[in-house]
């Protein structure tokens, strides 16, 4: 799998507080843009007021900062998945009807699953050889590759142009991060981030999974599924959470709730997120 931010918005923290700044402001946005452009608000002043403002939930200024991947060599399987988010993002994807596969280059995407398995595997190679070679003689017998592709797999590796806003991938994230979501869709979310992450650190902290102290900051998913996890051990589930309201609520002092802190996700935690767990 290749996943490259290919560009993004000029100036994103720029434009992300004068979006803001427009909400907030008597200020026109032409006034408070000049005022960017002479300088007079520093760069720090500009981050701290988008983290501030972030923190809150307000999100649809976020739609005006977008980012382009160039992405390889992830199944179909995974574009499936990933062509599910439709609002605020927008692909072109290698045509299986428009490209002829050739057959030294015809491969197939292996989970660690089946490579583990040497029987499974075996079988499963066997298998993709035996597709290879049945679309190769399609061709050559004269049937379009638009109907000779209905025999190829899930597995079949595909190309993306990707083109999405900030506050959708926020949103795919918040989903797809998640230590529940297949890996493949996982690796590939977590490395677009690893690409923000290292020419906008600023905004791409804010690409999390939705347990991520700056998205929720607890689990929402099944209980079950929860205690499985190894985040548990930072993250809380709600369902505790209001556990422990419940009991403030019977002894008649919610005011005495206490307020607690979310530990921030550590880089040995998102090196997990972005490992194989579920492709052992």
């Amino acid at each position: 799998m290749q996943v490259k931010l290919i560009d993004y918005s000029i100036n994103p923290l720029e434009k992300l507080y004068a979006a803001f700044r427009t909400c907030y402001s008597p200020k026109t946005p032409i006034e408070i843009w000049e005022e960017i452009n002479r300088g007079s608000i520093l760069k720090e002043k500009i981050k701290d007021f988008i983290e501030e403002r972030l923190k809150t939930g307000h999100s649809s200024p976020l739609e005006q900062i977008v980012f382009w991947f160039a992405v390889a060599g992830i199944s179909r399987s995974c574009s499936h998945q990933l062509v599910r988010h439709h609002i605020g993002i927008s692909f072109e994807q290698q045509s299986q009807r428009y490209v002829r596969y050739k057959e030294d280059k015809l491969e197939f995407i292996t989970p660690n699953s089946i490579k583990s398995n040497p029987k499974v595997y075996e079988r499963y190679m066997k298998l993709m050889r035996e597709i290879s070679d049945f679309y190769q003689s399609a061709l050559n017998e004269g049937i379009p590759p638009e109907d000779a592709r209905f025999a190829l797999p899930n597995a079949t590796p595909t190309n993306l142009h990707i083109l999405v806003n900030f506050r959708e991938l926020q949103h795919i994230a918040d989903l797809r991060l998640c230590t529940r979501a297949q890996w493949e869709i996982r690796q590939l979310i977590a490395k677009m981030r690893s690409e923000i992450m290292k020419v906008i650190p600023e905004i791409g902290k804010f690409i999390q999974p939705k347990c991520g102290e700056y998205r929720l900051g607890y689990c929402d998913e099944d209980y079950k599924e929860y205690i499985k996890c190894p985040l548990s051990k930072v993250r809380p589930h709600k369902e505790d959470i209001f556990r422990l309201y419940n009991e403030f609520v019977k002894k008649g002092s919610v005011s005495e709730v206490p307020k607690g802190e979310i530990k921030p996700l550590s880089e040995e935690e998102f090196k997990y997120i972005e490992g194989d767990i579920g492709n052992e």
